[in-house]
């Protein structure tokens, strides 16, 4: 059983902390992942970079229900995912990290097209429909909170399929319902949901979002926080691996037999 797992994304593609670490390939229905298993402070910990080593991967090329199988079959007991996100809202800083509280991805797709979820298959035993409150466990999103004393943790993520960046107007529509965007982290989110492992999603602003500001983030600041953004959310990830203690999954999965 692993203790915790870590998804990372853009400009983090490793665990420098990860100890006695070995590359595992996992068979799913879905296909292969690659997942690293090692420990932290005496913890279990899998880790899987989603765009893969010097970002192989693409938004739109990242095989997720491949990954979330792939973690549920080891047996995860949570999940921290991370990203960096184009902010929403000019009043809010940024290269801050910010705990999300819940997610806007209404068209439910994944970037081939598909429906996003695990369940693709008649009659399957295990169907049925992802009900919840909240997408986000409480309990691992106040750990999330209480370690890294983040300044911005209650806000909206929203997921847009890439891998373009998105116009103007796409992004005044997408103000009136979330604060954060990025291209990767909602399939995540709800396929976790699915496979009841409970999950939190730990953010960075690296830029405002085209026409968020009156001049475009200056590619430099962008690169910079991009840069940044890996030191802090390792900073974070340790100190809740050290201290992490098992959530409890708050969804419900309503099924017909």
């Amino acid at each position: 059983m692993i203790d915790l797992a870590i998804i990372s994304g853009s400009g983090f593609y490793d665990f420098p902390g990860l100890e006695e670490p070995e590359e595992k390939t996992i068979k799913t229905s879905f296909g292969r992942a690659p997942v690293w298993v090692g420990h932290v402070s005496q913890r279990q910990i899998a880790f899987i970079a989603r765009h893969g080593l010097r970002h192989t991967h693409l938004p739109n090329m990242i095989n997720f229900r491949a990954n979330l199988l792939a973690l549920k079959k080891l047996d995860v007991k949570a999940i921290i995912s991370t990203t960096i996100c184009g902010v929403l809202d000019a009043s809010l800083p940024l290269a801050k990290p910010v705990v999300f509280s819940d997610l806007y991805f209404p068209d439910n797709r994944l970037p081939n097209g598909e429906t996003c979820s695990i369940f693709n298959e008649k009659g399957a035993p295990d169907r049925g429909h992802f009900i919840f409150d909240r997408p986000f466990s409480k309990e691992l999103r106040q750990q999330l909170i209480d370690v890294s004393q983040a300044p911005i943790r209650d806000a909206v993520y929203a997921h847009v399929n890439g891998p373009r960046f998105n116009s103007k107007p796409e992004i005044r529509a997408f103000q009136s319902h979330a604060s954060f965007i990025s291209q990767t982290a909602g399939p995540e989110v709800v396929l976790a949901g699915e496979l009841e492992i409970p999950i939190a999603l730990l953010g960075f602003g690296v830029d405002y979002a085209n026409g968020v500001s009156d001049a475009p983030t200056p590619i430099e600041v962008l690169r910079s926080n991009l840069i940044n953004s890996k030191s802090v959310f390792l900073s974070i990830l340790e100190k809740l691996i050290k201290d992490f203690k098992e959530p409890r999954y708050t969804g419900f999965i309503y099924r017909f037999d």
